[in-house]
């Protein structure tokens, strides 16, 4: 009986990664430097999102993905927590994929 292995060879692989439209609308509605508690900073997420087309999985769900979000950026230090209000600091643009891909252009360079 011959056994026949299957070899398996490195792959270089492509890895694209989608822009997150919720983590952009979030910097960019805490960019202009007003404090938001959290209902407020979510209805300007959703209605730039649903003007955009970007809306997908029904408002609850988005408002948890929205609100994950939003403490990952208060967790990197992009986003002021004040009691229960939210303020952008200077490098909140910094978690946006239009700044990611700028990185990762000029890195190639």
């Amino acid at each position: 009986m011959i056994t026949v292995m299957a070899i398996t060879s490195k792959r270089t692989r492509f890895s694209r990664r989608l822009p997150d439209h919720v983590t952009d609308e979030l910097c960019n509605v805490l960019a202009d430097k007003k404090v938001y508690g959290f209902n407020d900073l979510f209805e300007s997420v959703f209605a730039n999102l649903k003007e955009r087309n970007a809306v997908s999985g029904g408002e609850e769900m988005l408002r948890l993905r929205a609100y994950e979000k939003l403490q990952n950026l208060v967790t990197r230090g992009l986003v002021e927590k004040i009691g229960k209000e939210y303020k952008g600091t200077d490098r909140v643009h910094e978690a946006s994929s239009a700044y990611a891909a700028e990185q990762e252009a000029a890195a190639q360079d």
